[in-house]
């Protein structure tokens, strides 16, 4: 059986607060934290420091390996800034995720006076499983369009900074208790 803390109305944070003080962050910890991710430049491309901080699992695939790796050993309270590398962030860009496509595939969209496709417009496609695969259309030629299916921010570095609220060790649970 496995430790577990018990939200009853509010009482989580604070006895999230007492068990944590000491908890570093480690594969499995439950952590709750702040964060925000910019270019270099101080571009935010975003941020939860004015919401509600999020919660995950470290390991569970919310995060990038990259924001894990940076956020172990740290503890509820502690403040972390750090520039990750392109490919410890969204990885490098792959010249083979651009695509060229004959235009009659897109004369539809190109055709559409309310939404027009143009350069910079995001696509969707649906991939062999039939989940949605968004590109970037990078060029319209006269036979051709080129859409690039790299992450937006593949190849760049990324500021991230984190505020740790909390920290739960692998082995503890939480079990919500809703009240009304």
């Amino acid at each position: 059986m496995l430790p577990a803390t018990v939200n009853l109305g509010g009482l989580l944070d604070r006895i999230c607060m007492v068990t944590s003080i000491s908890s570093p962050i480690v594969a499995g910890s439950q952590i709750t934290l702040h964060f925000s991710l910019a270019l270099p430049g101080g571009d935010t491309i975003d941020s939860n420091f004015d919401k509600k901080p999020v919660k995950f699992r470290l390991g569970d695939g919310q995060m990038l390996p990259g924001f894990e790796q940076a956020l172990l050993g740290l503890r509820a309270g502690e403040e972390l800034e750090a520039t990750l590398e392109a490919k410890e962030a969204f990885g490098e860009r792959n010249p083979r995720n651009e695509q060229v496509f004959p235009l009659e595939k897109f004369e539809h969209l190109l055709a559409d006076d309310l939404v027009p496709t143009q350069v910079g417009s995001v696509v969707s496609f649906k991939d062999p499983g039939g989940f949605d695969l968004p590109g970037v259309v990078k060029a319209i030629g006269e036979r051709t369009v080129l859409v690039d299916f790299n992450h937006p921010l593949a190849g760049k570095a990324i500021l991230f900074s984190a505020k740790i609220v909390s920290v739960l060790p692998p082995e503890e649970q939480v079990i919500e208790v809703k009240l009304s």
